[in-house]
């Protein structure tokens, strides 16, 4: 491959990054919920070391795009919000993934 053309693949592969899941806290947030089965909210902003709206912010994007549930309950009368990666999300990660093993063993 000429390096044109490798210079043209890598930069397609970069153009073509999942940008919801490479932004930092969202690919930590990911990360962590699929190394669990779920996580409840307290938990998760302890791993993550973001703020609570900041936390808020981000899995609420994540949920838009389907990548997060968001489950809320009651356990004892205190509010406990229950969070899950989807296999959308689970898939979307994988992509992302391997798509930037990609672009790094080319560089």
């Amino acid at each position: 491959m000429s390096l044109d053309n490798k210079k043209d693949k890598g930069i397609q592969s970069v153009i073509q990054i999942d940008r919801l899941v490479h932004e930092p806290a969202r690919m930590l947030i990911m990360a962590i919920l699929l190394s669990v089965e779920n996580a409840d909210f307290l938990f998760l902003l302890k791993q993550t070391g973001l703020t609570r709206g900041n936390l808020s912010s981000h899995l609420s994007k994540l949920e838009t795009a389907g990548y997060v549930s968001i489950t809320k309950e009651f356990v004892d009368k205190i509010p406990r919000t229950l969070l899950t990666a989807t296999d959308g999300g689970s898939d979307a990660f994988e992509n992302y993934r391997r798509r930037m093993i990609g672009i790094l063993e080319n560089c």
